[in-house]
């Protein structure tokens, strides 16, 4: 018998660390600890099991004890919780549950993979049995039982990240109505503001009762089993379930009390291969925390997918390959109803809080050709060095194609890549599939065309601050995109227009020129720039200008038909573009 491995907790990270060990060392002792039922579970799929998306809960088991013993030869413990370390000793005290026995295991390495708990704060109320949180299997199957048993027609959800916002989809696909509560002033405070702006008119699009800025002060039970939800500012929702998805905190109990160094996010402590305080004890997953790769600073990231990278790097290490665990960049994506969101990497809070430079584009690339039916799109946001033109984070709002494009930017940001090598990706292209210049080729000839000076940037957010003096606002769009919503003061003079009227234009002035999307006003900007003239093109055009500004928009222009949106940004009659938004009048 070689080395005894010990592993507290099984799930992405405990489970890859394992079976990786098993691979590199067929004579280690690997023993499994997990205080619940399941070794391994599809976490991310809870919310569409409650909605009944996934019909199955065997279809959230993905390794069973017993077929992980089987196929690994790994002591695999359920319903047994770790309780202490003794870091002198090198053992663990553990309480079979099933049992109630009490016993010591000798390890010669210790791998923590405990997990994080969802947030539950001391709120008057809090413990009404129709309040949930949903963490584990065993969670969603409770609410899914007590949907049905007590024939709920309605759920507050407080909290708008991932768990939040997902399950608000899948309560609506279950026929629910759904009040989402939210703290703060904007839903995924992983994306800018502007791009969750997209998510806020989509939920409210599909029925959500969607409160901003409201935080939860308490819960009274009502009659009927009914819980009656009051938030700060004296809002009273009653509602069938609450569910609270407030966030997701580390385990780090068990570290804390075996006195291993705790970072200031609240994580466990570990170096660069993954190695606590304590040189015999590894910590991976959602517990520990890690360095952001954009910014170097100390980040929680609780996601399946470096979890998995951990556990197997950590087995390396310990098999004698040792590796290092580069950072994270909380590449990430969520479907809420039919939008897709997706970001990696830095946004503009993390870079400014960071002292980070940085400059930002907006594209709206189509996921695949135009021409081949069902063509839909999306807004693509880039944040990128003004030294050098490197990557630095982006975020993509769209229906298709969206997680195809964040993982090549992901990509291209952990390999280092400046935005004019964005340019000379060569991506697979077919009508069905994609287009001749992907999206994140297009995205790279726009920040490149920046960098060069090709094209001034001016940002709606700018809209907010006093405006030079000489600035004057001019809409490049057809007369019936004009008078269907512009900004205030600005002047109106087609694309088509444009190299007849430019003598109307007073030439001591700079021309901020917009258009839906930007890529008119572009080319009305390269026109008047070699014609003399001093001009800033609105970055994303009147769609980001709406996001930015949603109180001086009926809506986000073309928001409600992502499949339908119709593409103006080409040379246009007034006619064709009548008739076009004639028809995007007729699908609403």
């Amino acid at each position: 018998m070689g080395k005894t491995f010990v592993i507290v907790g099984g799930c992405a990270g405990g489970a890859s660390a394992a079976a990786r060990l098993r691979r590199l060392d067929e004579t280690a002792h690997i023993i499994v600890f997990e205080r619940g039922p399941h070794i391994s579970t599809a976490t991310c799929g809870l919310p569409y099991y409650v909605s009944g998306e996934i019909a199955s809960r065997s279809r959230l088991l993905i390794q069973t004890p017993d077929r992980f013993r089987e196929r690994f030869t790994i002591d695999v413990r359920i319903r047994s919780e770790v309780l202490t370390i003794d870091r002198v000793a090198k053992r663990v005290r553990v309480r079979d549950s099933t049992s109630s026995r009490e016993y010591h295991q000798d390890y010669d390495k210790l791998i923590l993979s405990p997990g994080g708990a969802p947030v539950r704060p001391p709120l008057p109320g809090i413990d009404h049995p129709a309040i949930f949180t949903l963490r584990s299997v065993s969670d969603a199957h409770a609410i899914r039982t007590f949907i049905l048993k007590h024939q709920a027609h309605s759920a507050v959800v407080v909290g708008g990240g991932f768990i939040g916002l997902e399950m608000t989809e899948n309560l609506r696909h279950r026929g629910l109505s759904v009040t989402l509560i939210e703290m703060a002033g904007q839903v995924m405070l992983s994306l800018d503001s502007e791009m969750a702006e997209f998510i806020h008119q989509h939920l409210q699009h599909h029925g959500v009762d969607l409160r901003l800025g409201e935080p939860v002060e308490g819960f009274q039970g009502l009659s009927a089993g009914r819980v009656q939800v009051r938030s700060a500012s004296g809002e009273e929702v009653e509602c069938d379930l609450v569910l609270l998805a407030i966030g997701v905190k580390p385990e780090v109990i068990l570290a804390e009390e075996a006195g291993l160094e705790i970072g200031s996010t609240g994580g466990i402590s570990v170096d660069d291969y993954l190695q606590t305080s304590d040189p015999d004890i590894y910590a991976i997953g959602d517990a520990i925390e890690t360095r952001d790769l954009v910014t170097g600073a100390p980040s929680l990231v609780p996601l399946a997918g470096p979890a998995n990278r951990q556990g197997r790097i950590v087995a390396d290490t310990l098999c004698g390959r040792p590796t290092r665990y580069p950072g994270a960049l909380g590449t990430s994506v969520v479907r809420i109803f039919d939008l897709s969101v997706a970001r990696t990497g830095a946004g503009e809070g993390d870079l400014t809080a960071h002292r980070i430079p940085y400059l930002k584009s907006y594209t709206h690339p189509a996921s695949h050709a135009g021409y081949y039916p069902g063509a839909t799109y999306m807004l693509l946001k880039l944040l990128f060095s003004p030294e050098d033109g490197r990557v630095l984070g982006a975020q993509i709002v769209g229906v298709e194609g969206v997680d195809k494009r964040i993982d090549v930017l992901a990509t291209a940001i952990a390999a280092g890549l400046t935005v004019g090598e964005l340019t000379e990706l060569e991506l697979c292209y077919a009508p069905s599939f994609g287009t001749a210049k992907d999206g994140v080729n297009v995205a790279g000839y726009v920040a490149s065309n920046v960098l060069h000076g090709d094209v001034n940037l001016w940002h709606a957010h700018e809209l907010d601050v006093d405006l030079p003096e000489d600035a004057f606002l001019l809409d490049c769009r057809t007369r019936p995109e004009y008078e269907a919503g512009h900004i205030a003061g600005a002047l109106n003079i087609p694309i088509h227009e444009v190299r007849q009227r430019h003598e109307e234009l007073p030439r001591e002035k700079t021309f901020w020129v917009y258009c839906l999307t930007g890529i008119r006003s572009y080319f009305v900007c390269r026109v008047l720039s070699q014609l003399g003239y001093q001009t800033r093109n609105v970055s994303g055009g009147y769609v980001v200008y709406c996001a930015y500004h949603p109180d001086r928009c009926a809506e986000i222009p073309g928001l409600r038909n992502w499949k339908r949106l119709v593409a103006l940004e080409t040379f246009c009659s007034t006619a064709e573009v009548k008739e076009m938004l004639g028809r995007r009048e007729q699908a609403d």
